[in-house]
C-alpha cells in the first residue's frame, strides 16, 4: 500500500476542511450583512470564454459550479483511478468493508428523504442530497484528535468517501442529464475516442490531453449531459503508467498539481459561492419543511445508521474485519462524521433545484448546514468518548 501518497492526501483534506468552514462562515456573514446584494450580484456577473470562433457567456456562478467543479471531478477521477490500479481498491478484500458501508450510507439517507418527501414530485428531485460525504470536512474533524486516531480508521473513512464519490458521479451521470442533443453528444464521443487513441499510443503530452478535455467539456455542456462528468472521463483516460522519457506518469503529475488547487482554492470558492444563507429569508414553515427535514434526518440519522449497520452486518457475517486497532465505538463515531455532506450535498442540491426551484434550494442549504453541523459536533463528541475509553483500558 502506498502510505506516503495517502498521508499527503489526508493532510491536504484535513487542512482543506478548515478553509471550507471559513468560506462557509464568510458566505453566511455576507448574506446577512448590508453587503448581501453585492455578494449575490458578484455571482451573476457575466464572463465570456473565447475559443477560436466559439464564445460562451455565462454568470460567474456557472463558471464555478460547472467549470471549477469539473476540475474537482477531474481530481476525484484521478484519485479513483490510482486507488483502483495501485491503492486500496485494487483488491476486493480491501474494498468490501468501506464499500458495503458506503452503500448503506447512500441507501438509508435516500430512503429517509424519499419517505418524508414522496408526496411532492418537485421535492423528490433532491433525494440524492443526503447521500454524500464531504471527505475534507470529515477528515478535518477526525484530524482534531491527532495521533489518537488509528491509521486503519482514517483509511476506512478515505475508502468509504472514495466509494461515496463513485455513487455521486453515477447520480450526476444518470439522474442529472437533460434531453440529449445528438450532434454535440456524437462530438463528445468522438473526442473521447481520440483521447483513448492518444492513450493507446502512449502519448505523454498533458497539454494535448487537457486541450481535448476542454473540447470534451464544451461538447458535453451542449449535449445535455452534465459537463462535470467530462472531468471524470478525462481522468480515466490520461495514462497512469510511466511513459518513456518521464519519471512520473502523466496522471500522477496532474493529480499532484491539482490537489492543492482543488483543496485550497476550488472547494473553498465553491463553498463561498453556494453556502450563503440569509436568516431573514427563513420562515418557521421553511425550517420544518419536508425538504429540510429529509435532508437533516438523511444526513444526521440516515448516514450513521446506514454506514454503521451495514458495516456491523458485514463484519458479523465474517466477510470483513474491524479496521486495525479500531474499536466499535470509534467506528460509530466515524459513521456519524459521514453525515457531514456539505460540498457534495450542496452541489447535488444545486443540480436538483437551482434552475426552477430557488425556494427549495434555500431549504436544501439550510438542511445541509444543520445536518452537517449536527453530524460533525455529535461525531466529534462520540470519538472523544471512544478515545478516552480506549486510553483508560490501555492505562489499566
Amino acid at each position: 500500500m502506498h502510505i506516503n501518497p495517502i498521508r499527503k492526501f489526508l493532510s491536504h483534506e484535513a487542512a482543506s476542511g478548515i478553509l471550507l468552514l471559513t468560506s462557509a462562515l464568510l458566505a453566511f456573514i455576507f448574506c446577512n450583512s448590508r453587503y448581501a446584494e453585492v455578494y449575490q450580484g458578484i455571482w451573476q456577473t457575466s464572463f465570456t470564454l473565447h475559443l477560436a470562433h466559439y464564445s460562451l457567456t455565462k454568470p460567474l456562478l456557472f463558471w464555478i459550479n460547472e467549470g471549477l467543479m469539473t476540475l474537482f471531478f477531474l481530481l476525484v477521477g484521478l484519485e479513483l483511478k490510482r486507488e483502483f490500479l495501485e491503492g486500496q481498491l485494487q483488491h476486493a478484500s480491501q474494498i468490501i468493508l468501506p464499500g458495503i458501508a458506503a452503500l448503506g450510507g447512500m441507501v438509508v439517507p435516500a430512503s429517509i428523504y424519499y419517505a418524508i418527501n414522496h408526496l411532492s414530485v418537485v421535492a423528490l428531485q433532491g433525494w440524492a442530497v443526503p447521500v454524500a460525504t464531504d471527505i475534507a470536512f470529515a477528515l478535518g474533524v477526525l484530524s482534531l484528535f491527532g495521533k489518537r486516531v488509528p491509521l486503519g480508521l482514517k483509511l476506512f473513512l478515505l475508502a468509504l468517501a472514495i466509494v461515496d464519490d463513485i455513487g455521486a458521479i453515477a447520480i450526476i451521470s444518470f439522474f442529472h442529464t437533460e434531453a440529449l442533443l445528438w450532434i454535440p453528444t456524437v462530438f463528445a464521443l468522438m473526442t473521447s475516442l481520440l483521447l483513448m487513441i492518444l492513450n493507446f499510443y502512449r502519448v505523454k503530452s498533458l497539454f494535448l490531453y487537457l486541450t481535448l478535455g476542454l473540447v470534451l467539456w464544451l461538447c458535453l455542456l451542449q449535449s445535455g449531459i452534465h459537463a462535470t462528468v467530462g472531468g471524470v472521463i478525462l481522468a480515466f483516460i490520461i495514462p497512469l503508467k510511466k511513459q518513456i522519457g518521464l519519471t512520473t506518469a502523466p496522471a500522477s503529475i496532474l493529480e499532484k498539481f491539482l490537489h492543492p488547487w482543488v483543496a485550497y482554492l476550488i472547494m473553498p470558492v465553491f463553498a463561498f459561492a453556494n453556502a450563503g444563507l440569509a436568516i431573514g429569508g427563513i420562515s418557521k414553515e421553511m425550517l420544518f419543511s419536508p425538504v429540510v427535514a429529509g435532508t437533516v434526518l438523511g444526513l444526521f440519522i440516515g448516514k450513521q445508521v446506514g454506514v454503521f449497520s451495514f458495516a456491523w452486518l458485514i463484519i458479523k457475517a465474517g466477510w470483513a474485519k474491524l479496521p486495525h486497532q479500531t474499536t466499535w465505538l470509534e467506528l460509530y463515531g466515524v459513521a456519524i462524521l459521514c453525515g457531514i455532506g456539505f460540498t457534495m450535498s450542496l452541489f447535488l442540491g444545486t443540480l436538483a433545484f437551482q434552475e426552477n426551484n430557488p425556494v427549495y434550494l434555500i431549504e436544501v442549504r439550510l438542511g445541509v448546514l444543520i445536518g452537517s453541523i449536527l453530524s460533525g459536533a455529535i461525531g466529534a463528541m462520540m470519538l472523544q468518548i471512544a478515545f478516552r475509553k480506549k486510553a483508560k483500558r490501555i492505562l489499566f
